[in-house]
């Protein structure tokens, strides 16, 4: 009897030692899925639109070959679709008998305590050249 009674002893300084463990543990998860709330959507939305850039300069790119305005003006609308900053810079052009849309553009991204900045800058090239018909 007298070992339990010294074993309780000496552990009262221990008592709600894994309160806060637990507390701290919660504060990291929730800290985590505050910034994957955050930066999901953002990244998501690029990886959408990258799809769509490599789609459309292909799609372009065969008969009957579109123009670079109109390449220009579905990666503008297509933009909007996918939430992306209206200063996106879209440049399209010509190069060696393929299409080449490059679009950047920067959007800030919440994260505890600090402002991320999320740069987009991708490149898509036709997979196939411009045949003039």
């Amino acid at each position: 009897m007298a070992f339990a009674a010294k074993a309780c002893a000496a552990r009262r300084g221990e008592r709600g030692g894994s309160r806060f463990n637990m507390l701290v543990v919660f504060v990291l998860i929730g800290l985590g899925v505050y910034s994957a709330y955050n930066y999901a959507p953002v990244a998501y939305h690029a990886y959408l639109y990258k799809d769509f850039m490599q789609e459309l300069v292909n799609k372009a790119a065969y008969p009957p070959a579109k123009s670079n305005e109109w390449v220009t003006q579905q990666l503008r609308e297509a933009a909007k679709e996918h939430d992306l900053p209206e200063d996106a810079d879209i440049r399209v052009q010509n190069d060696g008998g393929q299409i080449v849309a490059r679009v950047t553009w920067t959007r800030p991204v919440k994260l505890p305590g600090y402002v991320y900045e999320y740069n987009f800058d991708h490149t898509a090239r036709s997979s196939g050249f411009i045949s003039k018909q």
